[in-house]
Formats: C-alpha cells, sequence, structure tokens
C-alpha cells in the first residue's frame, strides 16, 4: 500500500514547497523594497549634492584642520582580555597622530592581570596615558567599563583645571588615522556628537569569513548611515571613531546617575547615539575624503604587487574576526543589543522616518531566518529537477500558481532586486578595496547570511534565556588582531621623534640636546641623561621600542596606507 502511495507523498510535498516558497518571496520583496528606497535615497541625494552643494560650496582641506588651536581631548579605551593587542594599538595611536593635546584613559579589570601589566608597561612610556581599573571583577560588559573611564576623565580635568573639549571612543584593534583628532577639534564645540566612516582593513581573498566585514561595513558606512543622517539627523554610534563634546558627555552624566552608557545594553553605542538625538543635541556623520596608498598583489594574490592611491574619507579601521564562530557570536551581541534590547529599552518613539530606521534595525531578527529558507528551498527544487530527468519523480500536480500569475511577477521583481543588492555591493567593495573584492563580495555574501542567521540564532536563545531564567548578558569577548608593523608599514623613528611622542622631554629640550649632539657628536641620549632631561629607564625603553618597532612581525597583507605629511 505505502509503494503504491510514496509517489503521490512527493507530490503533496511539492506542493507544500510551493506554497512555502510564495510566502518567502512575499517576505523577500517587502524586505527587497525597503533596500530599495535607501537605494533611491542615497543616489539621488548624491546626484542632487553634486549639482548643487559641490558646486557652491569648496571641499573642507587638511590645511584647515590644522589651523585651529589644539583643545583637550581625552581617548577612551575600555580593555577586557586585551593583552595580545592592546599595546601595539596604543604605540601606533601615539606614533600616528597629528595631535599633541590629549590623554588616553584605558579602563581594565582588577582581574585581568594581562592586560594590566600591558597598559602599564605603556603609562612608564607615554606620559598621556592614564590607566583606569574598574574596582570589580570583569567581565560586566562595555559600558560598565567605559563609565569608570568617562569618571576618571572628570577627575582628572579637574585636577587639571582644563575641561576636555572632546570625549573620544575607541576600542584596543582600532588603527587611527593622523588627522582624526584635528577634525573632531575643527567641529567641536558645534558639534555634540561625531561619527567617522569605520571600514575592515584589507584581508586576502582566501580570507572568506573576514571578507563578510570588508563587504558590509564598506556599504553601511558609505551609504546607508548617509542615508540614516540625511532622513532622521540621528546617527548610531559604531562604537568606535565616536566622538562626544563635553556639554554632552555632561548631560548624559546628568540625566543617569553618572552613568552616560546604558549598563543595560550590549550595544551601549547605539543606546547612545538614540538617546542624544531625542535631546536635540547635534549629530553628524563625518565624510571628509583623505588619501590612501594602497599595496596590493593583484589577480587574487597570482599577479604582481601594484602600488596606488585612493581616496577615501577618514575613519577608523580594523581588523574584524576570521573565523565563523568568532564572527556570528560578535554579531549576537550586535543583534542583542540592537534588535532586542533595543526595542525593549528605545522602543518606537520619535518621529515616521525614526520609526523607518528603527525597523531596518530590527527586522534582521526575522529576515536572516527567511534567507536561509531561501537556500533550503532551492536545494529542494534542485532534487526535485534532478529526480524529475532521472525519472524517480512521475506524479505531479498542477502548480498551485498559474503561469505567469502573481508568484511569477513576485519572482521577477524578486530577481532584479537581487541584481540591484550584487552591483552595488559589488561597486562599493571594489572602490574600496579593488575589483578583486568587488568580484568576490558576491559569494560572500552568501557566507554573510550563514553568519546572520546564525547570530540572530544565538540573540534569539540569549536573549529569552535572559527573560525567562534570568541568565546573565555580559561582555562577549572577541579576540581581535592588530596589524603588524610590517602592514602598517612603519618606518624607523627617530630617537627624538619617539621621545617627543611620548612627552617624555619637550622641544625645547631636544632642539638643545641636537645643538650639543652636533658640535660633540655624542649619542643623542646620553646628552638627555647628562642634561637630566631624561631618565635612563625611559631612554631604555625608547631604544628597545625602536628596535622592536623596526621588525616586521608577520607576513605582510594587503595593506591601505595612510598618507602623512612628514
Amino acid at each position: 500500500m505505502f509503494t503504491l502511495y510514496w509517489p503521490y507523498l512527493f507530490a503533496d510535498y511539492y506542493r507544500v514547497l510551493e506554497i512555502v516558497t510564495a510566502v518567502v518571496g512575499v517576505v523577500i520583496l517587502l524586505s527587497s523594497l525597503d533596500d530599495l528606497f535607501i537605494d533611491a535615497w542615497y543616489w539621488v541625494r548624491q546626484v542632487y549634492r553634486k549639482l548643487t552643494v559641490h558646486r557652491q560650496y569648496k571641499r573642507l582641506t587638511a590645511d584647515q584642520l590644522r589651523q585651529p588651536a589644539e583643545q583637550p581631548m581625552a581617548i577612551m579605551v575600555p580593555a577586557w582580555m586585551e593583552y595580545d593587542v592592546i599595546a601595539p594599538m596604543l604605540s601606533n595611536m601615539v606614533s600616528v597622530l597629528e595631535y599633541s593635546n590629549y590623554t588616553i584613559f584605558v579602563g581594565t579589570y582588577r582581574n585581568d592581570e594581562r592586560t594590566i601589566a600591558e597598559v602599564e608597561r605603556m603609562r612608564r612610556r607615554y606620559r598621556q596615558l592614564v590607566r583606569v581599573e574598574v574596582p570589580h571583577d570583569g567581565p560586566t560588559c562595555k559600558a560598565d567599563c567605559l563609565n569608570w573611564v568617562v569618571q576618571a576623565a572628570f577627575l582628572h580635568e579637574r585636577s587639571a583645571g582644563q575641561p576636555f573639549a572632546g570625549f573620544v571612543l575607541h576600542d584596543s584593534e582600532d588603527v587611527l588615522h593622523p588627522l582624526e583628532l584635528k577634525y573632531y577639534n575643527y567641529l567641536l564645540p558645534r558639534m555634540d556628537f561625531i561619527q567617522l566612516p569605520v571600514t575592515s582593513l584589507e584581508r586576502s581573498w582566501f580570507e572568506l569569513v573576514a571578507g563578510t566585514y570588508m563587504d558590509e561595513f564598506a556599504e553601511w558606512h558609505s551609504k546607508d548611515l548617509v542615508v540614516r543622517e540625511s532622513l532622521s539627523s540621528m546617527v548610531p554610534s559604531a562604537g568606535v571613531g565616536t566622538c562626544f563634546s563635553h556639554s554632552a558627555m555632561q548631560v548624559l552624566a546628568a540625566t543617569t546617575t553618572n552613568e552616560p552608557f546604558n549598563v543595560e545594553s550590549l550595544t551601549e553605542d547605539y543606546d547612545i547615539g538614540t538617546r542624544l538625538n531625542r535631546m536635540g543635541m547635534k549629530q553628524i556623520f563625518g565624510k571628509f575624503d583623505v588619501d590612501y596608498v594602497t599595496r596590493r598583489i593583484s589577480w587574487f594574490g597570482l599577479g604582481r604587487e601594484k602600488i596606488g592611491s585612493i581616496q577615501m574619507p577618514l575613519g577608523v579601521r580594523e581588523y574584524f574576526p576570521d573565523t565563523f564562530r568568532a564572527a556570528y557570536r560578535q554579531k549576537a551581541r550586535w543583534t542583542i543589543g540592537i534588535g532586542l534590547q533595543g526595542w525593549q529599552q528605545v522602543g518606537w518613539a520619535g518621529p515616521l522616518s525614526t520609526k523607518y530606521l528603527l525597523f531596518r534595525d530590527r527586522k534582521g531578527l526575522v529576515t536572516a531566518f527567511v534567507a536561509i529558507l531561501g537556500y533550503v528551498l532551492m536545494l529542494n527544487f534542485l532534487l526535485f529537477y534532478a529526480a524529475d530527468r532521472l525519472g524517480w519523480w512521475t506524479v505531479y500536480y498542477p502548480s498551485a500558481f498559474e503561469p505567469g500569475g502573481w508568484f511569477v511577477t513576485i519572482m521577477g521583481l524578486n530577481a532584479v532586486a537581487l541584481l540591484l543588492r550584487v552591483v552595488q555591493r559589488a561597486y562599493f567593495v571594489g572602490s574600496m578595496y579593488g575589483w578583486e573584492h568587488g568580484l568576490l563580495s558576491i559569494p560572500r555574501m552568501v557566507i554573510g547570511n550563514f553568519i546572520n542567521a546564525m547570530a540572530a540564532a544565538r540573540a534569539w536563545r540569549l536573549f529569552l534565556s535572559h527573560k525567562l531564567f534570568g541568565t546573565r548578558l555580559v561582555w562577549d569577548k572577541t579576540m581581535h588582531d592588530f596589524p603588524s608593523g610590517d602592514q602598517l608599514e612603519r618606518h624607523r623613528q627617530r630617537l627624538g621623534e619617539v621621545l617627543l611622542s611620548w612627552r617624555a622631554i619637550d622641544a625645547s629640550h631636544l632642539e638643545q640636546a641636537l645643538a650639543i649632539q652636533r658640535d660633540s657628536r655624542r649619542p643623542l641620549g646620553t646628552i638627555l641623561l647628562e642634561q637630566g632631561w631624561l631618565d635612563k629607564g625611559t631612554l631604555e625603553e625608547a631604544i628597545s621600542f625602536q628596535e622592536t618597532e623596526s621588525k616586521p612581525l608577520a607576513p605582510p597583507r594587503p595593506v591601505m596606507q595612510d598618507v602623512v605629511a612628514v
């Protein structure tokens, strides 16, 4: 009996596949219409600005950024288990920044001894570095660490008798541009919140998981954030490359009992951008073009090395996770904070434009699974096609949908929308990383869909466990890489340059020591010691730093190097 009926089971199953496919097709179409609206807004805005704004106003130049007097800046770096990257990050920051009036505050936990040791080692080297100890064990959440850092910065400015003009947020894997603080300095105090674009440092062609971050950030921070600012004047913080004015930080602290960052959120950066917008604070997504030198091996690593230059917005670059597990765990934290906790804490308040953007932030909680369901359906149809060709599938029902009807129209519209997605993703990625990565961004979209689905599943599981059973949501540590000295192409600095960047000596003492050196031809370090302008421990550390920083630490990857005026 079953032998006679099983062909009909296949026919019934195929009918169910058709109905499910229709539902999935409608959901994908609705999501695609949302994406197409963002695309249309962006490209129309680009054309309009090119024909009007760019003709009426001259572009801001680097010389204009350098003209205003330097205001005091506080750079805040929360650190939990960052012992492997914090030292090179701080070293690179101090070496490249074209700014002198700043203080770095690094927050560490009392039970993270390895990170504390690294920060203390850097503190002995850099006079502008302050370590802030969180007075309880970690991990808690990034917001908790930042709140202690903010209080330490407030205490520091009171003791110095000079307030910080800006509070800059960075992570321990960030690669900064030399003009970053100059840009903030130019805009402060007119702006209360400044967000710079964030992009991934270039990866090799075979690093497919890490490549998805290149693709997504290239499009998000070139197009989506531009549209967000234009639509609603609300700019979400990316957690790095973010600058808060002194007045903004004071207001946030005053309205939250000295806890400006929300400790109940895993994405305190997203939360704080929303709160500032509701307070009427002036927000801006900064777009200031700078030149980068590129060094790439063409033809997917098989060709010759090419050196060129591209113009990109000033921003923050970093390496993102390069394994599937690390990637979906990191994105799960983002999904919990932005999608689930954001829904719970931020709600749907605000004008229609803001509600629409909040919808975009949260639709991934569902559409991430729909995309995977689409792949499953495609695999099923391919198997049925193969069974039909081989003669294994012999019983057919008439299609549930009329030939050429609405179902076919939806599938056609979805195909067009997918083509537009692919073309735009390849365009933004190719513009930033070259045509090879632009081409690779197409298959990497599939990998990205699976990462996002796993992230959404983990986010739902953790959030529901938290709500139903009280499971604590903590800072889910993501291990990071920091570029080697060879990748950053840092050239050996002279001893005087190193000591000046560390603020171990001042410029007048260096000039006097160099004058003595020209006459006596003795080592600069010896002269500084004899004059009492430098201690022996700092000199030894500086010499060790020169030797270490001049050696490549790893095989070179493709790089984008800042063009810095010497």
